[in-house]
């Protein structure tokens, strides 16, 4: 069986923190991993409205 857990959020709220915690977890397990940051506009230096 296969399970994904999918974390998504705005900047500031945590959402990485949360996301290395639970991955460590998840490796110590001996459960696979992926992790993966995107950058929005704001962080590009772009417009956000």
């Amino acid at each position: 069986m296969k399970t994904d857990i999918i974390f998504a959020g705005v900047g500031g709220q945590g959402i990485l923190t949360i996301a290395a915690t639970i991955g460590m977890a998840a490796v110590n397990k001996d459960l696979y991993l992926k992790q993966a940051e995107v950058h929005g506009m704001s962080q590009r230096g772009g417009d956000v409205q």
